[in-house]
């Protein structure tokens, strides 16, 4: 019985902790709730408190982002939002989806997000890139994958073909990279969705979850990283993790539907070009959580 006790408080202690050095922004809309449980998780470049995105907007850019959504039937999805989507920004008319970010940060990202999927946003979690490089020093390492040699001047990126265990700054350099892939976009879409996956087997492994010093470094280190919406503290953000390792684990982890990947804009350069039925009824099957996941191989 003691040793219960004492494993409750440790873990309640270490809860008030990281809540307490949590930043916490108005962020969620005033529009009607969805089914189930919809988070918004982005990535955003605030290191030097400001930046220049391609279309000469001023601000910090939300370059990573995605939504993860348990349905009311248990079924979880991660989706990712590529950054150069053509969306309608309310106020602002039609822009790239990270461009929301930088125009009015967290709170038009969620309205912007919101108005194209059709699911209302319960949480919002944003994680500054510095934080991505602190989170996985602090578990000490994540095992990620690519199918080919890169060495990519831009984000910094030098990886031998295959898997393996790297530290924050190569794990950074990942979620970030696009210029060497001929995708684009679309292909760090995939690589950012295996770093979350990669994150959440390291994050939950008996070396990080045994160790209370490990432990520590963890909690330290991810609410230093985080902004989130009022009201969702650290409870919501593992809630959130064993969602996403749920969804990365029955491989439910799916991307939008697109009609034109280097569709040309007006004053956006190329962007990503959706249909507004092929969304709406791809997000409708995923709010009510029957979203067909893809065979694995």
């Amino acid at each position: 019985m003691l040793v219960l006790v004492l494993v409750l408080g440790w873990g309640t202690g270490l809860a008030l902790w990281s809540d307490s050095r949590i930043e916490h922004v108005e962020a969620l809309s005033d529009a009607e709730g969805t089914p189930g449980t919809t988070y918004l998780i982005a990535g955003s470049d605030r290191r030097d408190g400001e930046a220049v995105g391609d279309d000469g907007t001023d601000g910090a850019r939300a370059d990573t982002m995605m939504l993860l959504h348990k349905a009311r039937n248990g079924n979880s999805y991660l989706i990712s939002l590529p950054r150069d989507t053509l969306v309608d920004i309310p106020g602002y008319g039609g822009y790239k989806l990270n461009a929301a970010y930088s125009f009015g940060g967290a709170p038009l990202l969620v309205e912007t997000v919101e108005q194209f999927t059709g699911l209302t946003v319960d949480h919002y979690v944003e994680v500054g890139f510095d934080g991505v490089s602190e989170v996985v020093d602090s578990v000490g390492h994540v095992n990620l994958c690519i199918d080919q040699d890169v060495d990519d001047e831009r984000s910094g990126l030098v990886m031998a073909e295959g898997c393996h265990d790297v530290g924050g700054e190569q794990a950074l350099a990942f979620v970030r990279a696009r210029y060497f892939d001929p995708t684009a976009d679309i292909g760090r879409q995939a690589r950012q969705q295996q770093f979350v996956g990669a994150l959440m087997d390291r994050a939950t492994s008996p070396a990080v979850l045994l160790n209370p010093a490990a432990q520590v470094r963890m909690a330290g280190a991810g609410s230093d990283a985080l902004i989130t919406s009022e009201g969702t503290g650290i409870v919501d953000v593992g809630r959130m993790a064993l969602t996403a390792r749920s969804a990365m684990g029955s491989g439910s982890t799916l991307s939008i539907p697109i009609e034109d990947p280097e569709y040309r804009t007006n004053h956006s350069g190329v962007a990503i070009l959706t249909d507004e039925e092929d969304v709406a009824a791809f997000f409708a099957a995923i709010e009510d959580g029957s979203a067909e996941v893809p065979a694995q191989e």
